[in-house]
């Protein structure tokens, strides 16, 4: 009987990572990534600078949660100030650091994805892309939850509260920035949560089941985490901090059975 000699499954799956059409090594990989590293920090270094040279119009987009309920308040006195000497390059850091990772979002994906499609085989190729999407669309939504929602609810919250016991508000710039960067950037960081799960499920790390028998435990979860995270003490603000990572935990069970069923017919 004679032998056939071994097939290698990997052939048309998994691609050797390649640069110019030769396998890499590890220096070489070292070397892809300081490249891909270099090219993230230069995209966010334009942006930043960028921001910079449009530093008050920034400054005006980012009042606009600030803005929105002192429409609300015309009584209380909310200018903001700065009280050191400091306080106004904290500013600008924070403007052009929440600036600069929003715009430059997009192209770190790119880069990224870029850097390790060589390593990836056929089958995980076809979900780089819509995963970069998918990571894209979940921070700005994440991001704009927290500038259009979050942030404004918080402050209304410190608005009632120091209304009822009698303070004066004399809020610093420095410190607002610094609740608007949190709110927005944790809050689009927050929003990978379900992307994640789908991933997992995907590569074989975790059962759908196991997230459907865990469920009670991931909401609470949640609910601690919204509570240690969120600036204030209020129910209000951990709720809504909250019930939107319980319905991405919804979805992202949702979407791995779809995904299941699919990956299970080919």
């Amino acid at each position: 009987m004679s032998q056939q000699p071994p097939v290698d499954e990997y052939d048309e799956s998994s691609p050797p990572a390649v640069a110019g059409g030769k396998p890499m090594g590890f220096l070489g990989h070292l070397e892809e990534l300081r490249g891909t590293l270099i090219k993230c920090a230069v995209v966010f270094a334009l942006f930043v600078t960028l921001i910079a040279y449009q530093m008050k119009d920034a400054a005006v987009l980012l009042n606009w949660p600030l803005e929105q309920i002192q429409a609300e308040y015309p009584a209380m006195k909310t200018d903001l100030v700065t009280n050191t000497p400091m306080g106004v390059f904290t500013v600008i850091i924070n403007i052009c650091l929440m600036g600069g990772v929003i715009l430059s979002l997009p192209l770190w994906l790119f880069f990224l994805g870029q850097f390790v499609a060589p390593a990836l085989t056929k089958k995980e190729l076809r979900v780089i892309v819509p995963t970069g999407l998918a990571a894209f669309l979940l921070f700005l939504a994440g991001a704009a939850f927290g500038y259009f929602l979050l942030t404004p609810s918080t402050i209304r919250v410190a608005f009632e509260l120091n209304e009822l016991l009698g303070y004066t508000i004399m809020w610093t710039a420095d410190k607002y920035y610094s609740l608007l960067m949190w709110m927005t950037l944790g809050m689009g960081a927050a929003f990978e949560f379900p992307l994640l799960v789908v991933l997992a499920v995907y590569m074989g790390l975790i059962e759908v089941k196991t997230l459907r028998t865990y469920r009670r435990h991931a909401i609470i979860v949640m609910f601690v985490i919204a509570a240690i995270v969120t600036p204030t003490p209020d129910p209000l603000n951990q709720c809504l901090f909250a019930l939107p990572l319980i319905v991405l935990y919804e979805l992202s069970i949702w979407v791995s059975a779809f995904i299941g069923r699919r990956v299970g017919k080919e």
